[in-house]
C-alpha cells in the first residue's frame, strides 16, 4: 500500500501503514497513547511489532512531511466472520498540537481506503461522546450512528 499524502494547511501529512517497529515510533506510541485514554499502558515494543506484522491489523501513522515527526496514528482491524468481512477502526490519535489541522480526517480516510481494498462492505468505529470534534468529523465523513447496544465484559 502506498503512502497517502494530504494537504492540511500549507504542509503536507504523510499517512503509511507502519512495517517495522522503531524506537522513535515506540517513543511516538507512548507520547500519543495518554491522550486518548489515561487507564492503558502504551504498548511496549514487543506488542508493537505483534500489531504491526499481524495480518488482521494495520497501524497507520500520520507524519508531519515525509521523514517528518509522527503525529497521529490509526488502528484498523479487517477479519472475517460467517457473514463476512469486517473492519473495525481502532485508537485515533492525533498529537493535541495538531488536532483540528485534517489529520484525523486523512487518517480515517486512508484506513477506509485500506478497508475497501480488502473487500470490507462496512467499517465500524466507537467514540465516546465527550469526544465531540472526533464525532463530528466521523459524521462529516459519512459515518452513521447506529440503534445498537455495546457491551463490555472486563477480564
Amino acid at each position: 500500500m502506498s503512502p497517502v499524502r494530504a494537504l492540511r494547511w500549507l504542509a503536507v501529512l504523510d499517512i503509511a501503514p507502519a512495517t517495522e517497529v522503531t524506537d522513535e515510533l515506540v517513543l511516538a506510541i507512548a507520547h500519543l497513547v495518554p491522550q486518548l485514554s489515561s487507564s492503558s499502558p502504551a504498548p511496549s515494543a514487543a506488542e508493537l511489532a505483534e500489531i504491526v506484522a499481524s495480518p488482521a491489523t494495520t497501524l497507520f501513522v500520520a507524519r508531519d512531511g515525509a521523514g517528518g515527526p509522527v503525529v497521529g496514528t490509526l488502528t484498523l482491524a479487517v477479519f472475517r466472520i460467517p457473514t463476512g468481512a469486517r473492519a473495525w477502526i481502532e485508537d485515533v490519535i492525533v498529537d493535541g498540537e495538531e488536532r483540528g489541522r485534517g489529520c484525523g480526517e486523512a487518517l480515517t480516510r486512508a484506513a477506509l481506503d485500506a478497508a475497501a481494498a480488502a473487500g470490507v462492505r462496512t467499517v465500524e468505529l466507537t467514540s465516546r461522546p465527550s469526544r465531540e470534534a472526533a464525532n463530528r468529523l466521523y459524521q462529516r465523513i459519512g459515518f452513521k450512528a447506529r440503534e445498537t447496544n455495546v457491551y463490555r465484559f472486563e477480564l
